[in-house]
């Protein structure tokens, strides 16, 4: 099985989900031990001679996007708090609330002991809200995918994946054993052909896609695809965690297209400010994943407190459209500032290129006063390193304009 990820193929600088055969001058050590040590030192030494060694760096996030780093008062262009509702009173109360009644734990996985009522209120109004018949919440964005691909595509069946899409649907991908069709980012003449070509072979078919890239922040044609999949008998899967409660009023990318898939997925830890991730369907679809999906039944269910503060987030949504759409509109003015196409999100990339310069630029912007974090391989595709904005309803049009001319004053303006 070969996942054509074009920026994941030198093995030394990556964690690779690739299968492949042992090299051919490999000879076991029969008799030599090998060390884990040894084995980890050389790949890091890969990694920083690439400029891609990364560390993890204590940041304390603040009221609105403020954030604390190495000493530094900043403004964050990079959290994905897109809302600023991890820190809205309203959250933090309904929170704090859940953890003084219910305690800090769920205390075992939800299908043991670890189900509070919380899930129940909150599932059914998350339902509501993605116009589908019932939702499950999962532990994180990333369970939820790893957990529900597999559960819908095996061995006999095909999947095909747009090759943009985030790790974690090609990382169930992988799990599912399935058959994998990578097709070229947003090509639908490309992903046609691919359906034509070995649909027909298989039991079943599944489209994954991001509803907003990640990394790109561009919306995936929804409507086109879902054309595809209905034309080839095929089922839809978007993972919508960047577009959730920032375009169609809140409601996500599918909404904002017209368009109900088979399956629609998402995060608590973005715009909703809290944690988890939920997968979106009809009752039979949620049914089976209670029993099937293995990163729901063999885990520990998520804080009373996160429920809480997510079910909270959610009543802000329905009633705030314009909060939701005050992201893209600072987008907007960002692009339009430094001359960038039109965007399509709260996501934007300023492309770079070389790992090196692109650190390079984050260090001139912290010292500048802002929190604006580079992206490098293999997140990103080779060559194309890059700065990656991302706006909230809780930064002024002031802060957006103060950040233009800072990247304007330090020669980063395309």
């Amino acid at each position: 099985m070969v996942f054509r990820w074009p920026w994941w193929q030198n093995p030394a600088l990556s964690c690779h989900l690739v299968d492949r055969a042992p090299h051919a001058g490999y000879r076991p050590h029969m008799n030599q031990p090998s060390s884990i040590d040894t084995m980890a030192q050389e790949k890091l030494i890969a990694l920083q001679k690439a400029d891609l060694h990364r560390r993890l760096y204590p940041t304390e996030r603040r009221s609105g996007m403020a954030a604390k780093r190495d000493g530094a008062a900043l403004l964050s262009f990079s959290d994905n708090d897109y809302l600023g509702l991890s820190t809205h009173p309203s959250i933090i109360r309904a929170a704090t609330k859940a953890v003084e009644a219910y305690g800090a734990s769920a205390g075992a996985s939800r299908l043991v002991s670890g189900n509070h009522p919380l899930y129940d209120a909150f599932e059914t109004r998350l339902a509501a809200f993605k116009s589908c018949e019932a939702a499950l919440v999962f532990g994180s964005g990333y369970l939820a995918n790893i957990g529900t691909i597999p559960v819908f595509a095996g061995p006999q069946d095909v999947i095909f994946i747009d090759e943009l899409a985030h790790a974690c649907l090609f990382a169930g991908a992988q799990l599912s054993r399935a058959r994998v069709q990578c097709f070229a980012h947003n090509d639908m003449a490309h992903l046609g052909h691919l359906l034509a070509r070995h649909r027909h072979a298989h039991r079943h078919a599944l489209i994954l896609t991001d509803g907003v890239f990640s990394m790109d922040g561009d919306q995936a044609p929804l409507k086109n695809i879902h054309n595809l999949a209905k034309t080839h008998d095929a089922w839809l899967m978007v993972d919508d965690a960047h577009g959730l409660g920032v375009l169609g009023n809140g409601h996500g990318t599918a909404f904002s297209q017209g368009v109900q898939p088979d399956l629609m997925m998402g995060t608590l830890s973005k715009a909703l400010g809290s944690y988890g991730g939920y997968v979106a369907g009809s009752h039979a679809v949620v049914d089976l994943l209670r029993n099937r999906a293995r990163s729901l039944v063999y885990t520990t269910g998520l804080p009373p407190s996160a429920l809480a503060a997510a079910h909270a987030s959610l009543e802000i949504i329905s009633m705030d459209p314009e909060r939701c759409a005050r992201p893209l509109s600072l987008a907007r003015r960002f692009c339009q500032t430094l001359g960038l196409p039109a965007p399509q999100s709260a996501v934007v990339p300023l492309i770079i290129g070389s790992p090196q310069k692109a650190m390079d630029a984050q260090e001139k912007l912290q010292q500048a006063g802002f929190l604006v974090v580079a992206i490098r391989p293999p997140t990103v595709p080779e060559n194309t390193a890059r700065l990656r904005f991302s706006f909230s309803a809780t930064h002024q049009e002031k802060d957006v304009d103060r950040l233009c001319q800072s990247i304007k004053n330090l020669g980063l303006a395309p």
